[in-house]
């Protein structure tokens, strides 16, 4: 029988984007045996939201960290997930307030929409509701139809 529920280890990286290869790297090789398509769309949407976490937080700052979270849920669904260290005062979202030419033309802001059409669900929950000590943005990506986790995954996955 296959596992249904995993987790992977944490990983902490320092909230720099000169990281960004690191992060997509670990990821790649945490989801070893895994469907190359659901390892890709991962590898994308971690590049952004592990950019968020730094372009936009207390994280991008000297010290500062992003964590990582990785989990199989009911054995058909990857949910990846970055905390960062707060202290923007911004949450996660996508502009609405644009016309057809400013989205046309704008260079940045469009990641969670490709966040949005890679994943089936996508959010964020603020670490300490009452303070801005950070927030956790998730996105959770499907199995595709017909496949299962590799058989030498187990309920929990040291990173290290």
């Amino acid at each position: 029988m296959s596992v249904q529920r995993a987790f992977w280890e944490h990983r902490t990286y320092p909230g720099d984007l000169s990281q960004l290869k690191q992060v997509r790297k670990d990821l790649a090789t945490d989801l070893t045996g895994f469907p190359d398509e659901a390892v890709q769309t991962l590898v994308l949407c971690a590049s952004e939201l592990f950019a968020n976490a730094c372009k936009y937080t207390a994280s991008g700052q000297k010290d500062g960290q992003v964590l990582r979270t990785l989990c199989l849920r009911r054995g058909r669904l990857l949910r990846l997930g970055f905390t960062d260290d707060g202290g923007s005062g911004r949450i996660p979202q996508i502009p609405t307030e644009r016309t057809a030419t400013e989205w046309d033309e704008a260079e940045g802001q469009r990641g969670l929409l490709m966040v949005q059409a890679l994943s089936v669900a996508w959010g964020y929950d603020r670490t300490c509701p009452w303070t801005d000590t950070g927030t956790h943005t998730w996105a959770l990506v499907p199995l595709t139809d017909g496949t299962t986790p590799p058989p030498h995954l187990k309920p929990y996955i040291f990173t290290r």
